[in-house]
């Protein structure tokens, strides 16, 4: 099984506008928590500090970090980012998931 989750590039650069907002040493963190409507839910956040176990994709200005646990869940990802007529958002198309929510934020295996 890969572990490897990708980044496109707009979602690098979404990422990089974030990270260039919150000052040097910004990263962003995605996790997967228990909740959600389908039972699980992407987390996304903003951290300063890595985990020597982190999984971390570096691409352009963007640096994001995905805790051990979480890999698994998003182990072969795409993560992308989408400007659309219900909202922009970071939307991950993960090939793990059996179903998932409408909004997209929530799946299960």
């Amino acid at each position: 099984m890969t572990t490897a989750v990708t980044i496109t590039e707009r979602a690098a650069r979404r990422i990089g506008q974030i990270l260039k907002t919150e000052g040097d040493g910004a990263m962003l963190r995605i996790s997967v928590e228990g909740g959600g409507c389908s039972g699980f839910q992407y987390k996304f956040g903003v951290e300063r500090a890595q985990a020597e176990d982190d999984l971390v994709i570096e691409r352009d200005s963007a640096v994001v970090l995905v805790d051990p646990a979480s890999v698994p869940f998003l182990a072969g990802s795409e993560v992308d980012f989408v400007d659309d007529l219900i909202g922009a958002s970071f939307r991950v198309v993960n090939p793990n998931a059996t179903a998932s929510c409408g909004c997209g934020t929530s799946f299960s295996v």
